[in-house]
This record gives structure tokens, sequence and C-alpha cells, in this order.
């Protein structure tokens, strides 16, 4: 799939929220640069799809089905990733939702399902792979925060308030590593995904329907992340923030 030479090459990557979007770009530009995958998302017949297409390019593929909010299920994960490739060079927590509404709806089961995918899914992620990284004395942790952790709009609060705290986690990893552990956020805008189709809230969904139409696609996320993970070891992507051209806010 690739070189020996390419710094990709034989690392192993753990990818949650894999099944579609963002993951799976990013899963197909890492078996294409030769990584050992380790793919997790809840959707099991999209999950086996992509794994079975990418171990027919010849791509080492392990694939699990992972609920981010059960943090047994991701333990079982990095557990499984260790025990089948040695190691966990990188991690990309990646699922999230947005389903977007003003307080005033009060959506409360949707501000606890954003707080338990957004914040703690990210978290039981590091808590997995963090000891096998300290005692690898190297690894990478990629969390997927957004513009909206960046500045906060109408109808966003509690979402906006989830990726304000990724991005404090990722800021926080990075001080706390010292010089084994890299730390990288990426906070992507308008994507074309699956992320609006959380949205109840009529109002809101069409207000992110107006906000999308100038969407990009994911690939240009999966680009950002493959760019942080080639870097030589001693250097360390903190923060990317991508939108499109044609994105305002």
């Amino acid at each position: 799939m690739s070189n020996t030479n390419d710094p990709i090459n034989s690392k192993v990557v753990i990818i949650t929220g894999a099944s579609s979007g963002l993951g799976e770009s990013t899963a197909r530009r890492l078996a294409d640069r030769g990584a050992k995958l380790v793919l997790a998302a809840r959707r099991e017949d999209r999950l086996k799809s992509l794994a079975d297409e990418l171990t027919a390019k010849g791509a080492e593929v392990l694939w699990q089905v992972t609920d981010v909010t059960d943090r047994k299920q991701v333990e079982s994960l990095a557990a499984s990733a260790k025990k089948k490739f040695g190691r966990i060079d990188v991690l990309i927590n990646n699922a999230g939702l947005m389903p977007l509404a003003p307080l005033d709806a009060l959506k409360v089961d949707e501000w606890e399902q954003m707080i338990d995918v957004n914040i703690k899914g990210v978290l039981y992620g590091i808590a997995a792979v963090l000891p096998t990284m300290r005692e690898q004395h190297s690894g990478h942790v990629i969390n997927l925060s957004s513009v909206a952790g960046h500045k906060v709009f109408p109808g966003g609060a509690v979402y906006c308030a989830t990726k304000y705290a990724v991005k404090a986690l990722s800021e926080g990893l990075r001080m706390e590593a010292g010089d084994e552990i890299r730390s990288t956020n990426i906070s992507p805008g308008a994507i074309a995904t699956e992320l609006t189709s959380t949205i109840t809230d009529p109002n809101a969904a069409e207000a992110a329907e107006e906000l999308y139409k100038v969407a990009i696609d994911a690939d240009a996320v999966a680009r950002a992340i493959v760019y942080a993970i080639e870097q030589p070891h001693d250097v360390d992507i903190n923060e990317i923030i991508l939108r499109p051209t044609a994105q305002e806010m």
C-alpha cells in the first residue's frame, strides 16, 4: 500500500466514528499510506463494508463495533488494537453529534447525548490509549473539535460548549504529555457529512442547511489529519482550523 520510508507506513491508528464522513475519508487516506487501521463505529454493516474494501486493497484492518459512550467498549477497542498490532500509535477521536437547537427548546436529552458522545467519548478514548502510549514512550491523540469550539452561535450553545471542551482537553493533554505524546485539535467548519442529520429542531435544521450549502468534502479534513500524523516525532501540530473558503462564521 505504501513505501517503507513513508512516516505513516505501519502506524497503528484507531479511528472512532469510522463508518462515514470524516472517519471514513481518513481511513481511506491512511490505508493508502500503509497505516494499520482499527476502525470503530456503531453501524456494523457500514464498518464491515469499509474494512472489507480496504483489506481487499491490501490494508491491515481490524474493525470493532463500538459505542464511545460506553467506557468498557472503548477500553475493549484499545485492548483489541494492542492485542492484534502490539501497539497504538494514533487515536483519532472523531465520533460526534450536532443536534442543534436553542436552549429554550429544552432538548435536555439531546444535551446529555452530546455531552456523552462529544466530551465523555473523547475522554474515554484518551483514557483507553494513554497507558499504552506512556508505556511505549510515544503516541498521538487527534481530537475532532469544530469552528464551534472557537465561536459560539445562537442555537449551538450546548454543541459549542462540548467542542470548547474538546479544545480544552486537547490543550490540557498537550501540556501534560511532555515530549512523548503529541496532541492535535482539528476544528472543521462546514463539511459534507451526516453531522446535520441529527438536528431535530426545524429552525436550527433550516439554518444549518443554509450554512452547509458551501460545505466542502470530508477528504479536506482527512488531508489535514494526515498532515498532522506525518510530521516528525519532534513536531507537534496542535491546532488546525479549516473552513470552506466561502464560509463566513
